[in-house]
C-alpha cells in the first residue's frame, strides 16, 4: 500500500521517469528541462518567502527529475557520436576505451612483430638448426 501512495505522490509531484525521457526527442528533452528549471526557480522561491512543506519536499523531486533529463540527453548525444566515428581512425578521448595507461601506450601486435633490416638478413642467412636426436 505504502508504494502506491509513493507512486501517486510522485507522479502528482512531475517526477519524471527514465524510459519515458528516452523516447521523446531532442527539442522535447530541451523544452521539458527548461520547464523543470523554471519549477525550480519557482519552489526556491516558495522556500524563501516561506511556503507549504509539499512544495519544500517537491524541490528534491524536481531537482532529481532535472538531473535524469539531463542525463538522458548526454546519453543519447554520446550514442549519436559513437555511431558517427565508428569507421574512423581517431576518435575523440572521451569515446576511446579507458583502461589503464600502460595498456594505452602498449605497442601494437603489428609493431611487436616487425623486425629491423639487420634481424631480417641475419634470421635468412642463419636459420634455426636443426637435429636429430637419437632414440
Amino acid at each position: 500500500k505504502k508504494k502506491k501512495n509513493q507512486r501517486k505522490k510522485d507522479i502528482e509531484m512531475g517526477r519524471v521517469k527514465a524510459h519515458e525521457l528516452r523516447t521523446k526527442g531532442k527539442a522535447d528533452l530541451l523544452k521539458q528541462l527548461d520547464d523543470l528549471k523554471k519549477e525550480l526557480a519557482e519552489l526556491r522561491v516558495a522556500k524563501v518567502t516561506g511556503g507549504a512543506p509539499a512544495k519544500l519536499s517537491k524541490i528534491h523531486v524536481v531537482r532529481k527529475s532535472i538531473a535524469r533529463v539531463l542525463t538522458v540527453i548526454n546519453q543519447k548525444e554520446m550514442s549519436e557520436l559513437r555511431k558517427f566515428y565508428a569507421g574512423h581512425k581517431y576518435k575523440p578521448l572521451n569515446l576511446r576505451k579507458k583502461q589503464t595507461r600502460a595498456i594505452r601506450q602498449r605497442l601494437t601486435k603489428k609493431q611487436l612483430s616487425m623486425k629491423t633490416l639487420k634481424q631480417q638478413k641475419k634470421d635468412a642467412h642463419f636459420p634455426v638448426r636443426k637435429f636429430a636426436v637419437k632414440a
